[in-house]
């Protein structure tokens, strides 16, 4: 339809000039008429013309022609004018089935299709209209019109779509009209009048809208017969989360749908017992099968559903659970059953479904046929397949115990009865472990089931007998340990005394003196390898004194540099004014190097390892969220590393004796067990927090020690350099000969009045004889007929005022339980010196405080 007979009505339509005839043709015509004149002129006066005027005439007109040759090959001019481009051009957009309009931006009209020509003309407008002026007449479509309005003044794409309720004729049609229109800038620029020109373009879309939106109604009233069906309904994903829940399921359970946003209800939630996993299996082989399951599902308010699933679960091609499809029937109400059969039923089900143990039901080759839901949390692979589908049961356990299991399959088929149960470990899990009992099926039914076998999960039981074992172990070790360090701290101490009492009688630069030294220093050599094996009990004798951990770190750096080599690097980091702690200073430095060294067994491709030592206040250990630790002042020493790390399952154990990751040979597992030990002994707590392939980092927390005034501390060194000696008396208890006669000969020779007592029993004698006149009593613990804390309850009934130190090769925890009055009992620790001998007897006497003698 042309549409020549429509004006504009707002702007004037620009005239469009078109050349007439060939302009190439005439431009021919006048050059061949000027050449010809050329020539007539030429054949007339030829003879009066110079030769210098005709060779600038010919070099001219050679000029003129290269010049014509170079313009005609550059497009500068053409012998004839051919352009169909516009008429191809217009051709192509009028060939749309929607309205096209180029205008410029402030709305002039340039060029109109033919659709958008019948589209005007069918409105019954006589004058062709600009879009805007188009719809103007309809409210509906004054904000979208003014937007694609602005969009066509700044040269953006824009496309919205008009919804009228009242046509542009100003009818009012059944259904509403829906129009598409785009705006957009065109990249060519008007040649007329060097405008900027935009496309509009105007689709009516009634039709398409009409289609979708009866395709929404439709779906709103499938969705509407699916949430009113006389049946339940449920879909979850993977993972196990409800996509889709219908109306009738939920007011079954007790749900408000309008509340229910996908994924919000777990299938956990609604499914009572181990039924999750029974419903999330899957198919082994990945097919898409219907299963027929009784359960019960949870109610919102706690009570059970008794109910029958028709499911529909499949594995993807990658192996993941794909969505499921579940219809649920109500069986609390027996529509095709007798009440005594659906109560028997369902009875049967919940019985079979939430017993706490296994049940499977195998054929005469051991295929699993039929399973209950906990039984899927037993055996659980690897792969989290279900174990249905004719798959072997043997298959699910480990070797050693394939052979029994089919045994016992094979005695069950042929006996009908209950066979000897089978202790066998899974197979994906070698830390998880199984009993199975095998009864036999006399009459086996229709689907071939010949046996049932029941599992119970002997896991906790196996980890239970190997913990006690282990304990067992270690408190053997640990009664075998306090035995040997007894007499040994027996003996290394008479030897440490003797050896004192030599070195008073000798010069330094006597011969025999640095052969008695000597014989000291490996004594106390022997003595630390007894704290070491006392560790592993947590009963060794530990040396408490007041330490400040940096210098106790920085006097090892050099060793560590050694121990972790060139490939891993050291840093050390220190808090300014770090808090004093009270631990023994040999113990706690071996707990820092079995760290570092354990850090750097953890790293064998390099790596660092960072020292960081620092105050922890009370209130931010209340922050904090390790078990058993309590709020209060702590200094706190890091070791961390960049190594391999340790999976959550290694952590749990990395404390326990003999436990090891190392390869045989390069690791006994009682590193971890001894700073343990340590640590705990020293009041401390210890923590590893670790991630595979992010390092480990162990954080030590030990209690802040409350310091002596300096003035205190300096008197109490003065006053214990400057005197040892006493004219108190004091009596001896020991069953060790030599130990008792080098505390007898070193107090004496201090000028105190020594009585000796080899026992309990003698000791008591000697009070009696002298009427309980001495100011101290120093007793071993361990001793035949009477021990010693015996010996404390039958002094204190006669002789409550006399002081008591208790020696011991045991740690002072250890010694102090059991004593009623523990609280006016001192401790000292075998095997001890002459010089510590005489200033615990100093201090006790004198009544100072514990704090000024850890300063000896």
């Amino acid at each position: 339809m042309a549409v020549t007979p429509l004006q504009e009505d707002t702007y004037p339509q620009p005239a469009v000039k078109k050349p007439l005839g060939n302009p190439g043709l005439w431009r021919v015509l006048v050059l061949t008429l000027f050449f010809i004149g050329l020539a007539v002129v030429y054949a007339v006066y030829g003879d009066q013309i110079s030769a210098d005027i005709l060779m600038l005439v010919l070099g001219l007109l050679a000029v003129l022609g290269v010049f014509s040759l170079f313009g005609l090959a550059a497009g500068l001019f053409r012998l004839s004018h051919h352009d169909d481009g516009p008429a191809l051009q217009n051709a192509i957009v009028d060939s749309l089935d929607y309205g096209a309009v180029v205008s410029d931006r402030d709305g002039r009209l340039v060029y109109a299709n033919a659709a958008y020509g019948e589209l005007v003309a069918g409105l019954d407008r006589t004058a062709l209209a600009s879009v805007p002026r188009l719809f103007a007449s309809a409210p509906e479509a004054a904000e979208p019109i003014y937007r694609l309005s602005r969009a066509a003044q700044e040269g953006r794409r824009a496309v919205e779509d008009i919804r009228l309720t009242t046509s542009l004729t100003g009818e009012n049609p059944e259904m509403p009209i829906w129009y598409r229109v785009r705006v957009q800038s065109l990249p060519a620029v008007d040649q007329a009048g060097g405008r900027a020109l935009v496309m509009w373009s105007v689709e009516d879309i009634s039709r398409d809208r009409a289609k979708q939106e009866n395709i929404f109604l439709e779906l709103q009233r499938a969705i509407d017969y699916l949430d009113h069906a006389p049946a339940g309904f449920f879909s979850t994903n993977g993972n196990g989360q409800i996509q889709y829940l219908n109306a009738t399921l939920a007011n079954w359970l007790g749900y408000d749908l309008a509340e229910f946003d996908t994924g919000s209800i777990q299938l956990s939630e609604i499914v009572r017992g181990d039924g999750s996993g029974l419903l999330l299996g899957g198919s082994a082989d990945g097919q898409i099968k219907t299963e027929i399951i009784d359960i019960d599902l949870v109610k919102r308010d706690g009570t059970n559903l008794p109910v029958r699933l028709l499911h529909r679960a499949a594995r993807l091609a990658e192996g993941d659970l794909g969505e499921t499809r579940t219809l649920v029937l109500d069986r609390s109400k027996g529509a095709d059953l007798s009440e005594e059969l659906r109560t028997a039923e369902v009875k049967f089900s919940r019985f079979f479904n939430d017993t706490p143990f296994a049940i499977a039901a195998v054929d005469s080759q051991g295929r699993i046929l039929r399973t209950n839901a906990p039984f899927m949390r037993t055996f659980d692979n690897e792969r989290g397949e279900r174990p249905i589908d004719h798959l072997p049961l043997s298959d699910f356990v480990s070797d050693d115990a394939k052979a029994n299991l089919l045994t016992a399959l094979e005695q069950a088929n042929a006996n009908h009865s209950t066979i000897e149960p089978v202790d066998a470990v899974l197979k994906s899990d070698e830390e998880r472990s199984v009993r199975l009992y095998v009864s036999g099926i006399e009459d086996p039914d229709e689907q071939g089931e010949s046996a049932i076998v029941y599992a119970l999960d002997t896991t906790q039981q196996r980890v239970l007998e190997q913990q006690f074992a282990q304990s067992q172990k270690m408190q053997a070790v640990g009664q075998l340990a306090g035995g040997i360090a007894h007499d040994l701290n027996n003996i290394l101490t008479a030897v440490i005394g003797f050896s004192d009492l030599l070195l008073l009688n000798l010069r330094p630069n006597d011969p025999s003196f640095k052969d008695t030294m000597e014989i000291k220093q490996n004594a106390n050599r022997a003595a630390g390898l007894v704290r070491q094996l006392l560790a592993f009990s947590r009963r060794q004798t530990l040396r408490l004194e007041v330490l400040e951990v940096s210098l106790l770190v920085d006097d090892l750096t050099v060793l560590f540099k050694r121990l972790i080599g060139d490939s891993i690097s050291l840093s050390v980091d220190h808090e300014a004014e770090l808090w004093a702690v009270r631990a023994d200073h040999v113990q706690l430095e071996q707990v820092v190097i079995n760290l570092v060294v354990n850090a750097r067994d953890a790293m064998p491709d390099g790596g660092s390892v960072d020292i960081r030592t620092r105050n922890v206040t009370e209130a931010e250990a209340a922050t904090f969220n390790y078990r058993g630790m309590p709020a209060a002042d702590y200094v706190l020493i890091e070791v961390a590393d960049t190594g391999t790390g340790m999976s959550q399952e290694v952590q749990d154990k990395i404390f326990e004796p003999f436990f090891t990751t190392k390869d045989i040979g390069k690791g006994t597992g009682l590193g971890l067990s001894t700073v343990y030990g340590i640590v705990k002994q020293t009041g401390g707590f210890i923590y590893a927090d670790s991630e595979l392939g992010r390092g480990t980092t162990f954080r030590i927390f030990l209690p802040k020690y409350a310091h002596v005034p300096r003035e205190a501390a300096d008197r109490a060194i003065t006053q214990k350099a400057r005197d040892l000696t006493g004219k108190e008396r004091i009596l001896i208890v020991e069953d060790e000969d030599s130990v008792r006669a080098f505390s007898a000969r070193a107090l004496s020779s201090a000028g105190y009045v020594v009585h000796e007592a080899d026992s309990g029993v003698a000791a008591l004698e000697v009070l009696e004889e002298i009427d309980g006149e001495i100011e101290l009593l120093i007793s071993d613990v361990v001793m035949p007929e009477m021990d010693g804390p015996t010996l404390l309850g039958e002094m204190r009934q006669r002789y409550p005022d006399i002081k008591v130190i208790f020696v011991s090769g045991y740690a002072e925890e250890n010694v102090r339980k059991g004593l009623e009055d523990d609280v006016s009992v001192e401790f000292l620790p075998k095997p001890f010196s002459l010089k510590q001998l005489a200033a615990k007897v100093k201090t006790v006497l004198e009544g100072e405080t514990e704090d000024q003698a850890d300063l000896d």
